[in-house]
């Protein structure tokens, strides 16, 4: 009797025990589906679009990002080649609706337009003054618009002056600090030496004789649009000396004729092949005309880019940097990406393969200059430079520069015809127009358009164009002058690039493509 009870007892004692397992196991299930979602829950997914040439760069920090935080994942989706077709494409994505980014790299220019439409989150707030002061000044200037901060820069750009210092130290000059001094040495030296050209620059209609104008503008003190009063300095004295200058470098045979179709690769080419003493070009040339194979290797200096006593020498600015879409649903883990991919420690990484940092101390840092010991100069070129108008309507206003000074350069329009247009359209755009006159034969400038009231494309800009009913009439009077013959360049040279430096060529140079 006894031992049939014993083992009824040790019978309940199991089923209880089993019981309670039961529920202990259950209960466990329920607060790890409810009570720990950290375990359960997929890592957030932060997602931008990058020029193509650019992801080889980012796809080590990324990996090293992912591994310090688990939680979150990026995407990085290739775009094209050109930054226009990748602005393009950020721009259609929001128009559509929510975009599929996270993250847009800004270029230098975009960041006005894309807070003005209201796709970019207000980032004041994430950084305190004296992380802000880590920063090269006009990237953080770069990235406000109407006082508000919207881009994180995570690399910059400058324009300079690079000359021949073999060459100046023939005739015992030193780097010109001016303009005149320029042209004085440019035309001594080819008088007494073989070199056929003083002055290459960017002629040619694209972004880059915008951003070639807007440092010889400020070299003469003067100015394109202020950003903070839309006020237009483009027909203003200043502005058409600059334009003389230019055209008397052509004159003078300083600059070869074809320079109004010349690009940054083309005038590259043709310094690097010894045929001309100054270059104006961007940074990225440095590592290309110093490789074992090119012919100048050794004979070159840069320094920041030069103007007249009366202006500011300064290099027009590039670069990108980060914004975060404001329509984006993770925009604590989108903070935490841009933190990483502007941190001392990514620009570090950039740096090593030649991108010339926002941060100022990694212009002194030991381990890149051990590398890179030309960044001791460049920082004096980043530390001096000019920003182009930082306006929601850049695109259009760059059109309308593009476009006269080329009718300027080309000698379709006189340089006082041709920069009273370009500002009478300019402030038409703004909704700034001011009265003109005029004496000269009406003509259209190079590449324009026969009305003055283009409409807006909404890719390129969605601000609704100024009210044209009071606008008095737009067309442009100039005298013609008769055309004459182009005279013939010879081929430039197809100069080797070091497989090491040549695929980091094409992000420098689309920035104004």
């Amino acid at each position: 009797m006894q031992a049939r009870l014993r083992d009824t007892l040790r019978r309940w004692k199991a089923s209880i025990f089993s019981r309670i397992f039961s529920f202990a196991v259950l209960g466990l299930a329920i607060t790890l589906a409810l009570g720990l979602p950290s375990l359960t829950q997929q890592p957030v997914v932060i997602s931008f679009l990058m020029l193509a040439p650019e992801t080889p760069l980012f796809e080590p920090l990324i990996a090293e990002f992912e591994e310090q935080n688990p939680d979150i994942r990026i995407q990085m989706v290739e775009g094209p080649n050109a930054p226009n077709l990748v602005e393009d494409l950020n721009t259609s994505a929001l128009l559509l609706g929510r975009s599929p980014y996270d993250l847009i790299n800004l270029d230098v220019v975009w960041t006005a337009k894309f807070a003005a439409a209201g796709w970019l989150l207000d980032l004041s707030d994430r950084l305190s003054d004296e992380q802000l002061a880590a920063f090269l000044d006009s990237t953080v200037e770069a990235g406000r618009y109407e006082d508000r901060l919207y881009r994180i820069p995570w690399r910059t750009d400058a324009g300079l002056l690079y000359y021949r210092s073999d060459l100046l130290d023939t005739i015992g000059a030193a780097p010109p600090e001016t303009f005149a001094d320029m042209m004085e040495a440019a035309q001594t030296l080819q008088s007494e030496t073989d070199v056929n050209w003083g002055y290459l620059w960017q002629g040619r209609q694209y972004e880059g004789v915008a951003a070639m104008f807007v440092e010889v503008l400020s070299g003469f003190g003067g100015y394109w649009i202020d950003a903070d009063t839309l006020e237009v300095g483009l027909d203003l004295p200043e502005s058409i000396e600059a334009v003389r200058f230019l055209l008397d470098t052509v004159d003078a045979g300083v600059s070869p004729p074809g320079v109004t179709t010349y690009q940054e690769e083309e005038t590259r080419r043709l310094f690097q092949s010894g045929g001309a003493v100054f270059m104006r070009n961007w940074p990225y040339a440095i590592p290309i005309l110093d490789a074992d194979a090119s012919p100048v290797q050794g004979m070159v200096g840069i320094r920041p880019m030069i103007g007249t006593p009366e202006g500011e020498g300064a290099g027009c600015l590039g670069g990108w940097g980060w914004g975060i879409v404001s329509s984006t649903p993770h925009p604590e883990e989108a903070w935490r990406v841009v933190e990483f991919l502007t941190s001392e420690a990514a620009q570090r990484q950039n740096a090593m393969q030649g991108y010339m940092p926002s941060l100022r101390s990694l212009y002194s840092d030991p381990e890149i200059l051990a590398t890179h010991p030309y960044f001791t100069d460049l920082f004096e070129v980043a530390d001096n430079t000019v920003l182009r108008p930082n306006i929601a309507q850049y695109a259009q206003a760059s059109d309308i520069l593009q476009r006269y000074l080329s009718s300027a350069l080309s000698g379709r329009m006189t340089p006082e015809a041709a920069m009273q247009a370009a500002a009478n359209e300019t402030r038409n755009l703004l909704g700034r127009f001011a009265d003109r006159s005029t004496e000269e034969e009406p003509i259209e400038p190079v590449g324009s358009i026969s009305s003055p009231a283009t409409p807006l494309a909404a890719s390129n800009l969605p601000v609704e164009p100024a009210p044209l009913t009071d606008s008095p009439d737009l067309s442009v009077t100039v005298t013609v002058k008769a055309e004459e013959p182009t005279p013939a360049i010879a081929p430039m040279p197809e100069l080797p690039i070091a497989p090491s430096i040549a695929p980091s060529i094409a992000p420098f140079v689309e920035d104004v493509a």
